[in-house]
């Protein structure tokens, strides 16, 4: 209901600002036309930093203040505090609404919480978080047997003991590359699994609706927690639960200094990368039309499809239960399969995909640099791993709604106004 009443808000409110603008414009001509010009940049400056992550949307929100103040001192100069400050006042009003529209929060199903649940948890990722949350102690506190992964430990070791002691529900805070590994374990013995965002980035965590701002609030999973089934995906065997990096990014991380000087490595990289015996006649692979091609200056392989291009929730996952892979190919085949001008990259989705080359290749598997012997097999484990979520994280994507763009994003509006939002939709995702 709450969705209901911001999409009836956004709509009316900015159907009425635009109104007003418009009079404002014309009554007030030119400082009215400025105004309004002003009011235009911050909405779609603030609606483009919405669709983005980083630095872009940073970029997109700073515009927007800065048209906001623009307008406020067009306001004063004009000395009409009137229509001139609702136009402005609506616009806020308007983004506020269309924001809490978008909000996702999906209730799963509760499932019975674990009797010797385990969290193992690296103090040195994410700055030390664990520490700085007293994650062991948050643990226990919960009836959480916590599991420190030292220096020298072998984590899949770890987990494997744990589990042949009576483990019976799985917990990891660290980066993504951990939680793979002790994801890969649940989801071998079929136990519930549950992801403690203590990395840097937690995209993993991201995707699947937790609260990266509530590290400690994410242990609840096995406390009250809901259930949902997603997918993993593996490379030769090695299961990830982001993506696979091939070609121009993974040759750069791997290069001695990359850390410390990360765009002059790659730009370094880029003539061994596309050069005659770099990766671009290195890699071969099978495109959606069953065509062969060599090259391409990056490829990405991802569990699921990440949106990318235009759309709110750019770079991230709207799904994690589809039960495909996500793949993208940087710099398209220039065999002529396709003539028309086209992106820079293509997409495409698939059960399973292979690169070969002629020697081994560099990849970044959840963001680990490591060099993976060819041909590489790539395949989805469609709805093998039982994760748990605490009841008050969003339980989903936040690319799970968003639309594609502004003309979408109204459409979706009309759409949750009438009760056939996407997520409805989203409620049948697969669950247990």
């Amino acid at each position: 209901m709450r969705r209901r009443i911001a999409a009836v808000t956004a709509l009316l409110v900015g159907a009425a600002t635009v109104v007003l603008g418009v009079v404002v414009s014309v009554s007030e001509f030119p400082r009215g036309l400025g105004l309004l010009g002003c009011v235009l940049i911050a909405g779609v400056s603030a609606w483009y930093g919405a669709l983005r992550r980083g630095f872009a949307r940073t970029a997109g929100l700073y515009i927007a203040g800065v048209a906001l103040v623009g307008a406020v001192v067009l306001i004063v100069l004009g000395g009409k505090f009137g229509v001139d400050l609702l136009v402005v006042v609506g616009l806020l009003v308007t983004l506020a609404a269309v924001r809490a529209s978008f909000a996702v929060h999906v209730e799963l199903p509760r499932a019975t919480a674990p009797e010797h649940p385990v969290l193992f948890y690296n103090p040195l990722s994410g700055g030390g978080k664990a520490e700085r949350f007293a994650l062991a102690k948050e643990a226990r506190d919960r009836g959480i047997e916590p599991i420190e992964l030292k220096r020298g430990d072998d984590l899949e070791t770890l987990v494997r003991g744990a589990v042949a002691r009576g483990a019976d529900g799985l917990a990891m805070a660290g980066g993504d590359g951990s939680q793979a590994i002790v994801a890969a374990i649940a989801a071998e013995y079929s136990l519930p699994y549950a992801c403690v965002p203590a990395g840097t980035r937690n995209h993993f965590a991201l995707d699947l609706g937790v609260d990266r701002n509530d590290v400690v609030g994410a242990l609840d999973a096995f406390v009250d927690g809901g259930e949902r089934l997603v997918d993993l995906a593996e490379v030769n065997g090695r299961v990830f639960v982001n993506n696979v990096s091939l070609g121009l990014y993974a040759e750069a991380v791997q290069r001695t200094g990359y850390r410390a000087a990360k765009i002059r490595t790659l730009l370094d990289t880029v003539p061994d990368a596309l050069g005659d015996s770099g990766s671009d006649l290195d890699m071969r692979w099978t495109g959606p039309g069953g065509h062969d091609h060599r090259g391409g200056a990056a490829v990405l392989v991802s569990n699921n499809r990440y949106r990318l291009g235009r759309a709110v929730g750019s770079g991230t996952r709207p799904r994690i239960d589809d039960g495909l892979l996500g793949i993208t190919v940087l710099g398209a085949p220039a065999d002529g399969e396709q003539s028309r001008l086209q992106r820079p990259w293509r997409e495409w989705s698939a059960l399973s995909f292979e690169v070969d080359a002629d020697r081994p290749l560099p990849a970044g598997v959840d963001g680990e640099a490591l060099v993976l012997d060819a041909p590489l097999l790539f395949r989805i484990r469609p709805g093998v791993l039982r994760v748990r979520i605490a009841h008050q994280h969003p339980g989903s994507s936040p690319a799970a709604m968003a639309p594609e763009g502004i003309r979408d994003g109204l459409a979706e509006l009309v759409r949750i106004v009438f009760g056939r939002d996407r997520e409805s939709a989203s409620s049948t995702a697969r669950r247990p």
